[in-house]
Formats: C-alpha cells, sequence, structure tokens
C-alpha cells in the first residue's frame, strides 16, 4: 500500500493472500495509505474466499478482475466485481475455450453437478519431455484438465471446489480442503492456513489443519480447539480438523501460493513407518 501511494500505481496483480492479509491489518494503517490511484486490480492463482472478496471490493471499489488458468493456457474464464458480485464465488464464464464438467468415467455433467473441469477447443499444449504427463492432461475427446474439480452453472459461470489432487477422503467423505481454508482464515486468530489430509487407519484419511497464528496471538490448545469450534459451527463434524497444528510461517512461493504438496510431503514423511 505504501508503494501504491509513493509511485501512484494504476494497475496491480494479486493472490488472495494479498488480499487477506491486507484487510487483517490494523484499520488505521489501511486508512493511512492513498490507494485511490488504482484503475484495475486483477487476481488469480488461488480460489478467492468469498467474505474477503466481498470486503476488497468495498474497500477498492468495482475495479477487481478475476481470471482462472494456467500455464498451460488450454482456457481461460474471467469475470470483472459486477459480474462477481452477481455470481459470488465465481470465477467467470470462459473466455478461452469451452467449459465442461465430467464424472470420474468422462461422462458430461449437467449444469451445477460437480466434477473435473476440462476446456475443449483451447490452444493444444504438451509438457516438455512428458508425453505420459501430458496424456493424463486430456481425455479421449481432446479436452484439457489443469486438475480441478468443480461445476458450472446453467449460466455457463464456473465454480472453483478445489485441486482434485488435494481432495481427502475421509469415512467416505469426499472434502474440499479449499473450503475449510476459506473459512478458517476469516477467524481473526488466524494470519494463514492450509489444511492437508494425512493417512488415517480409522478414516483412510485425517483433516489437519496447519496454522499461522496472527500477530501476538497465543498458539495454544485453548485456540485450537476455538478454531474447531468454528469449523465445527460453519461447515459440521466431517469437515472439522482432527488436529489443529501450528507453524511460524507456512511455506509459499514468492508470488503468495501456497506450496500445499511440499507440506504434505512433509506430513507424510513425519507419519511414515521406519523400514
Amino acid at each position: 500500500m505504501r508503494l501504491i501511494e509513493r509511485h501512484r500505481v494504476t494497475h496491480a496483480t494479486f493472490v488472495p493472500t494479498h488480499f487477506v492479509r491486507m484487510l487483517k491489518l490494523p484499520q488505521a494503517v489501511c486508512a493511512h495509505h492513498d490507494v485511490s490511484s488504482l484503475k484495475a486490480v486483477v487476481h488469480a492463482a488461488a480460489p478467492c474466499p468469498v467474505p474477503v472478496k466481498e470486503a476488497m471490493i468495498a474497500w477498492f471499489g468495482p475495479i477487481i478482475h478475476e481470471y482462472y488458468s494456467g500455464t498451460e493456457c488450454c482456457g481461460i474464464t474471467a469475470l470483472s466485481s459486477e459480474e462477481w458480485l452477481r455470481k459470488p464465488g465465481s470465477v467467470g464464464r470462459a473466455v478461452l475455450g469451452t467449459l465442461h464438467v465430467t464424472d470420474d468415467r468422462g461422462a458430461e455433467l449437467a449444469p451445477g453437478a460437480t466434477g473435473n473441469i476440462f476446456f475443449g477447443d483451447g490452444p493444444a499444449f504438451q509438457y516438455l519431455n512428458d508425453p505420459a504427463k501430458t496424456a493424463e492432461a486430456h481425455d479421449h475427446r481432446g479436452w484439457a484438465t489443469l486438475g480441478d474439480i468443480g461445476h458450472v452453472d446453467a449460466d455457463g459461470n464456473l465454480f472453483l471446489s478445489d485441486r482434485k489432487s488435494f481432495m481427502i477422503i475421509s469415512g467416505g467423505v469426499n472434502i474440499y480442503p479449499q473450503e475449510i481454508e476459506n473459512l478458517l482464515v476469516t477467524h481473526p486468530a488466524v494470519a494463514d492456513v492450509a489444511v492437508i489430509g494425512v493417512p488415517c487407519e480409522e478414516m483412510g484419511e485425517m483433516v489437519i489443519g496447519v496454522i499461522q497464528p496472527a500477530p501476538g496471538v497465543t498458539a495454544d490448545e485453548a485456540l485450537a480447539e476455538e478454531l474447531r469450534s468454528f469449523a465445527r459451527a460453519a461447515l459440521g463434524g466431517a469437515k472439522t480438523p482432527r488436529r489443529i497444528d501450528f507453524v511460524d510461517e507456512l511455506p509459499r512461493e514468492p508470488t503468495g501460493k501456497l506450496f500445499k504438496r511440499k507440506l504434505r510431503d512433509r506430513y507424510a514423511a513425519a507419519i511414515r513407518p521406519d523400514p
């Protein structure tokens, strides 16, 4: 915010983590900086919690734009603030390629049904020196996927659930970590959060919430129970983390994108029995 004010920045790109951290600054800090030079703000890289985006539009005005795509660029969806306010939680309609949602057998699903997100009719791509991975990213019709799960409504708006590889199956229930993360990050005691699944003999997988506490917050069992109760009240017992761990900082890329795979590998190594 200091740099936006100093250089009178007009266009900026963010990830949702930036929004969360700005919103959790003291009100006096936010009010001290003039960000009125901004004409357009673009965000992507991860789903944005609905309350967070609502708050950012209320603060910055209807200048916030969102898109969904990947390095593969096999398709793109996009929408403006006005469009998002009509469809909260959406990442927009296709502006490149044609959206399709399928079940695990490849059958296309009706609007509103959650499944695997594919783009048809988009630019072709291949992974460098990895024909197997390229084949896995395409179905028999040539439609391409970025590996995400979600649904498309009757108006063609896409809503993301999570990465398919991040989905947790606990007690036979499909659990999308992003939904839990989007809730927990709104708690005032939470600076950052990742939700992962680890092997569990009883449930198949156990839901773990890894929390970076807000500055000045005491990370103890009382806070862990408070966060579990917060999740249980909003999402129910099945989606409530069975375990809450606290860390000083979560692993993120320089852009702010969470290194969830690195976190999962760390936990998997910690619980793997010795040979």
